[in-house]
């Protein structure tokens, strides 16, 4: 399975339909959003996908939110999401409280963490489980950027949205 991975994307339209046009590209099977969506229509780019998301501290429409991901098909369920994709369990979380994300991390109970929040990607490895940030979507303090994850091969790709 191949992962569309994005966070703090805060409505920036243009880069989300980057980010959407070089998922496709790339064969992504699901996306998955760590929160900082913002608004629906910043989930809306995504359709055609399965979406996984979780809210961030900016997310003000969390209604309208979970009913789009919703009506797309996808889930949404708040601040924390465990998904099992094949032998892998992920676990979703903005990362507004990083001692939680480290939590998450450290704790052995994931083979993936999908994170947010900083606007910084990053990769890291602790012990089984892979961390990994796609940055900011919207660009805020630095490029914008997403991700794309093989689950297979565990292969992280990095995307410039500008």
């Amino acid at each position: 399975m191949i992962l569309g991975l994005i966070a703090d994307s805060h409505d920036h339209m243009v880069h989300l339909g980057r980010a959407a046009k070089l998922f496709r590209a790339a064969g992504v099977t699901r996306v998955i959003h760590a929160g900082d969506m913002v608004s629906p229509a910043a989930i809306r780019v995504f359709e055609g996908f399965p979406v996984a998301a979780v809210f961030g501290n900016n997310d003000g429409e969390r209604l309208g939110l979970v009913r789009t991901v919703t009506a797309m098909g996808g889930r949404l369920d708040g601040d924390f999401l465990q998904l099992d994709i094949g032998a892998l369990r992920l676990a979703v979380y903005h990362g507004t409280v990083p001692p939680l994300t480290e939590s998450l991390i450290r704790g052995g109970l994931y083979r993936i963490v999908v994170h947010g929040h900083s606007h910084r990607v990053s990769q890291q490895r602790v012990g089984d489980t892979l961390a990994l940030n796609p940055g900011t979507a919207h660009g805020y303090g630095g490029p914008a950027t997403a991700m794309v994850f093989d689950a297979a091969a565990q292969a992280v790709q990095v995307l410039d949205l500008t």
